[in-house]
């Protein structure tokens, strides 16, 4: 008898974000509209009825899991700072076994997870739930996509990849459609293709995005969603907190 369907999430909380140069505690807990980044997104997970959350702490993990004392989350470490890829499979070494697929998404882009934007991260869902696909993922248009995954298509729109803007040719950088970060996986494709993804000759880093080239090569079902020009500000620098401020008050209107 096959399993029943069953979302849960992993937030990935331990990177250092060096970029924000702040010291002794993690970026994701820095305060966002009066309480931490990290805790809007929880707060938006449970909005959408998602019980289980892993939370994968790594860098000042005292400060992350301090901040979400009463927000009943289980709690991953990661150890070595090894990339996304290492982090998500740290994380999905916690999740209990009801769990089918999981919502995956960075701590820091708390600007995403807003009520406004709950009827297309229900139509993510729904279109992975409904299928048999490995995952499926979100994509925006940035007209300023500066530093960011461009999403490469052939000419039928059928996915090739996500590809880096540091690795991305001329061409592929006037691409406007972008990876936020937003993914639903099969649990079961997560913990058997995780162990296969090779790290970066540049950085030595486990990148999560190099799913998706495993993914297609093996002709497996990849399935992305247009959320279009959604309100998106992932957070890495001070500036882009106070952006992400006015952000945040524009979308409560």
């Amino acid at each position: 008898m096959e399993q029943k369907r069953k979302l849960g999430a992993i937030i990935l909380a331990a990177g250092q974000g060096k970029r924000m140069n702040v010291d002794g505690v993690n970026k994701v807990t820095l305060q966002l509209n009066n309480k931490p980044i990290i805790t809007h997104i929880v707060h938006f997970m449970r909005q959408i009825f998602i019980e289980t959350i892993v939370v994968v702490v790594g860098h000042a993990k005292e400060s992350v899991i301090e901040s979400l004392t009463e927000e009943h989350v289980l709690f991953a470490e990661q150890t070595q700072r090894l990339g996304t890829g290492h982090a998500l499979h740290v994380g999905v070494d916690v999740v209990p076994k009801d769990v089918t697929d999981v919502l995956v998404v960075y701590g820091d882009d708390a600007i995403f997870y807003n009520k406004k934007h709950f009827p297309v991260l229900k139509e993510l869902f729904e279109k992975q739930l409904a299928s048999d696909a490995a995952f499926t993922f979100l994509t925006i248009e940035q007209e300023n996509p500066d530093g960011l995954g461009r999403i490469v298509r052939d000419d039928k729109g059928n996915l090739l990849s996500i590809i880096e803007a540091k690795d991305a040719t001329e061409e592929q950088l006037k691409i406007t459609e972008i990876n936020p970060g937003c993914f639903v996986f099969r649990v079961d494709f997560l913990r058997a293709y995780l162990p296969k993804v090779a790290p970066s000759p540049v950085t030595g880093e486990y990148y999560l995005t190099s799913l998706i080239d495993l993914a297609i090569q093996d002709q497996l079902k990849v399935q992305t969603l247009k959320g279009g020009k959604m309100s998106w500000r992932g957070i890495n620098t001070k500036e882009e907190l106070q952006e992400a401020e006015q952000l945040f008050a524009q979308l409560e209107q």
